[in-house]
């Protein structure tokens, strides 16, 4: 694995920019919570938060990383919260090469390993790749050498016209779905780098006759599929993504696993025949 890039997902405005207030009030507002349920949430009064909000009163350090909690601010963000309120950073950000992670990284590795031969991988918040099993890289078979130089990034990969593009059977269906799991994943976390990628892949240009939707005579499947073409077979797959549970640590928080299960017995046939 290589480690994560540092300050990967930093937002454009700097905490001390703008106080404490009106980064609460902008987190609350994008949860689309009032003052008054928020209150209620936090075991306080919609009088304090509105003091909180503009300024009249600083809010403890329980207090900001409890107004977090229940606006479900991305931890990242938390520290920046607690910067602008005047308080020290609560979450690390531990690179991932570091020995204090050894058992994390080793249980990833395990883990996707284990999937095989079914695909799976492990990406940041910026969607670069930071460990893939034997499965994933059997998709990336034959490349250009400019998208498989680190770091790998699953989205240029996946969308790029040179990448695996041309061999999803139903690209705008995928692509719809990729860049509407970019756009929540920019109102969540309001990360500028994460908009510009979002922006990269979106101006990749999609050829007039790209496959859409189902073949003609569709399958039901009870997720939208990545049909993807592979030495003239054409694969399903459903994607699932795994992230940790309360995690403590600004890299563990922007960690996800991603699995690709198959979705049809051709492709299950198919993949134990290749990856034994």
């Amino acid at each position: 694995m290589t480690p994560v890039p540092s300050r990967a997902t930093r937002t454009a405005a700097t905490p001390a920019d703008q106080g404490v207030g009106p980064l609460l009030r902008a987190w609350r507002e994008q949860r689309r919570v009032s003052q008054l349920e928020l209150a209620l949430r936090a075991d306080s009064s919609a009088r304090h938060i509105s003091f909180i909000e503009t300024g009249r009163s600083r809010p403890s350090e329980e207090m900001v990383l409890r107004l977090a909690e229940h606006l479900e601010v991305p931890v990242r963000e938390r520290n920046a919260l607690l910067l602008a309120a005047g308080y020290a950073p609560r979450f690390p950000e531990t690179p991932l090469d570091d020995p204090a992670l050894d058992a994390l990284r080793a249980g990833m590795e395990q883990l996707i390993q284990g999937y095989e031969p079914y695909p799976a991988l492990v990406v940041d918040a910026m969607y670069n790749v930071h460990a893939a099993n034997r499965g994933i890289l059997m998709l990336l078979d034959d490349l250009p050498e400019h998208l498989l130089r680190p770091p790998l990034n699953a989205m240029r990969l996946t969308l790029h016209p040179e990448g695996l593009a041309p061999r999803i059977r139903n690209l705008r269906e995928w692509r719809g779905h990729l860049l509407a799991q970019m756009e929540r994943q920019i109102a969540l976390h309001r990360s500028e780098p994460l908009r510009e990628l979002y922006e990269e892949v979106a101006a990749y240009p999609v050829p007039d006759d790209a496959p859409g939707a189902e073949p003609a005579e569709p399958v039901p499947y009870f997720a939208l599929p990545l049909r993807i073409e592979h030495e003239g077979r054409v694969l399903s797959f459903i994607s699932s993504i795994a992230t940790f549970n309360t995690p403590m640590d600004v890299t563990v928080a922007e960690l996800a696993i991603e699995t690709l299960l198959p979705a049809d017995p051709a492709t299950v046939k198919y993949l134990q025949s290749l990856l034994p």
